[in-house]
């Protein structure tokens, strides 16, 4: 069968004009493409929703004012979404929300870079109240083993809460004593081996440590930093001054983890088809299709029709049928049908009697006078056992055909 039609149909106009098809793919390609290049360069949303106390969020256990802060003072505050970026020199502040939030990680990779961790310490539920996103509602107080937990089990810490009446805090002559903060109410401490005090209430017992002397501080109340703490001046210049201090160099910035907290964002990896080195790739390839589309329209030269898959006539039905046969391998198998056929045309040619059958017939068709006998021929196409001995053998048997028939 073939895969073309016998005849051809006119050619109409179509449904559509030629500029009104070519409009149509533009509008579709032009967005098709500003929506991928709107996946591959979405900017992160700072959500304030959750009741988890992060540099995003506007609740009062949040730290979004700190940051704010940070950069109306001209320093450049980054919110860490990616986990690739945690290795960067400058303080990090990480805000583990539990005490199962794990830290092995980012530790080993900041090794001797400075890294502030922020135990937690209040309960919240998150509100939704007109105009006010963000906000949260403190529970109380959360339970003792969640801070205690943030550094375990490789250091173990003892958490304590205390009335402190608002009273100063004291450093341990490494920060200017005029930006003192106040105690928060109430008071949450730590205390434990290998840890060095830097921020200490009137008792002594450590608000601020360093653990180690690697550079990884812990501080215990959360509040110095949090919403709740930034609404005093002195608090805030005082928080602003200890971020400062602990950075090592007053000019360099910090940075505020989110991924403890669950925000974090790896890298678009379809963002890679747009920056270079792939950039080059994917231009290759835009222009590879506006070409094809471009033949679509516009063909080059006539069109060619390809032929029939099996043409008319009855010379193409045989020239196909032997085509067939030649694929199967079965053309030594035509042998016997070849010679049947041979003695057909012989009986009616020579006038073989009507009354011979089987082997009379072909006694009688040796009896003709003639170099080769009958038997003999038809015998070596039987035999034949390949396509040349085959085509030998019937030639040969023709040729007897025509020799008797002059």
């Amino acid at each position: 069968m073939s895969d073309l039609t016998i005849g051809r149909r006119q050619e109409d106009g179509g449904a559509f004009r030629l500029r009104t098809v070519i409009l149509l793919l533009a509008v579709g390609i032009i967005g098709f493409v500003a929506l991928m290049l709107g996946n591959a360069y979405e900017a992160p949303s700072d959500s304030t929703n959750g009741a988890s106390a992060h540099a995003l969020s506007n609740g009062a256990t949040g730290y979004s004012g700190i940051v704010r802060l940070a950069r109306a003072m001209g320093k450049d505050t980054r919110i860490i979404r990616d986990p690739s970026q945690l290795g960067a020199n400058g303080l990090l502040v990480l805000t583990p929300p539990l005490g199962s939030t794990p830290l092995g990680d980012v530790l080993l990779r900041r090794d001797d870079l400075p890294t502030l961790v922020v135990l937690p310490k209040w309960s919240t539920v998150r509100l939704l109240p007109a105009g006010r996103p963000g906000w949260v509602m403190r529970l109380g107080l959360i339970d003792k083993k969640e801070p205690e937990g943030v550094l375990a089990p490789d250091r173990k810490f003892t958490v304590s809460r205390l009335t402190s009446g608002g009273r100063p805090l004291r450093s341990a002559g490494w920060m200017s004593e005029d930006f003192g903060f106040e105690a928060p109410r109430p008071l949450q401490t730590i205390s434990g081996a290998d840890l060095k005090p830097l921020l200490t209430d009137e008792q002594g017992n450590i608000v601020l440590g360093e653990v180690g002397g690697k550079s990884l501080y812990v501080l215990a109340d959360p509040d110095l930093l949090s919403n709740m703490g930034m609404r005093k001046e002195s608090q805030a210049r005082a928080a602003l001054a200890l971020l400062d201090a602990l950075n090592q160099d007053g000019d360099r910035d910090f940075d505020f983890d989110v991924t403890v907290a669950g925000l974090g964002k790896a890298k678009n990896p379809l963002r890679l088809a747009f920056d270079p080195p792939f950039l080059a790739m994917t231009l290759a390839i835009v222009a590879a299709m506006l070409l094809a589309g471009w033949q679509a329209f516009a063909r080059f030269g006539p069109a060619v029709h390809r032929e029939r898959a099996i043409a008319f006539g009855k010379t193409a039905l045989v020239d196909n049928a032997a085509a067939l046969i030649r694929k199967a391998g079965r053309q030594t198998r035509l042998g016997g049908r070849y010679v049947e056929a041979i003695r057909e045309r012989a009986i009616v040619a020579f006038g073989v009697p009507s009354r011979l059958r089987g082997p009379a017939i072909d006694a009688y068709l040796d009896k003709i006078s003639g170099r080769s006998r009958f038997t003999d021929l038809a015998q070596a196409v039987d035999d034949a056992d390949d396509k040349a001995s085959l085509v030998a053998a019937a030639r040969a048997l023709h040729d007897w055909q025509k020799e008797k028939g002059k």
